[in-house]
C-alpha cells in the first residue's frame, strides 16, 4: 500500500533517526509498529508535531521508509511537511528528533510546534 512520493512532497529520514526508530520499535517488542508523525493545531507557534506507534495504515496514509523502518504520514500533514527531514539528535542538553521543515515561518523554543 506504499506509494512513490515525488520529490517535492518526500520526507525524509535521516541515518540517526532510523536507528533510533528501529531501537523505540525494539524495545517494543512489536516490529509491526511503524511511526506515525502527524501535524495538529496547537502549540506555542499555532501547529504541533505528534510522534506515536501505530501498526496499522489508513488509507490516506503515506509511508517512508529508510533501512527498514518506516515512517507514516497521511495526507493532511504531508501537506505541511512536504520536503522535511525528520532527524534524531543527542547533545549535552538531550536526544530528540527534530523536524527541519521548509515549510515553517517560524518554530517555538523546543522545536515541538511551529507556524506557516
Amino acid at each position: 500500500m506504499a506509494d512513490t512520493i515525488e520529490a517535492p512532497n518526500k520526507v525524509t529520514v535521516s541515518d540517526n533517526a532510523a536507528k533510533r526508530i528501529a531501537t523505540l520499535i525494539q524495545m517494543e517488542g512489536d516490529a509491526d509498529l511503524m511511526l506515525r508523525l502527524s501535524v495538529s493545531g496547537g502549540g506555542c507557534s499555532g501547529f504541533q508535531y505528534g510522534f506515536s506507534f501505530d501498526k496499522s495504515q489508513q488509507q490516506d496514509d503515506r509511508v517512508f521508509e529508510r533501512n527498514g523502518v518506516k515512517v507514516v504520514i497521511d495526507d493532511t500533514s504531508l501537506e505541511l511537511l512536504a520536503g522535511a527531514e525528520i532527524d534524531f539528535v543527542e547533545d549535552l542538553v538531550g536526544a530528540s528528533f527534530q523536524i527541519k521543515n521548509p515549510n515553517a515561518s517560524s518554530s517555538c523554543g523546543c522545536g515541538n510546534s511551529f507556524s506557516v
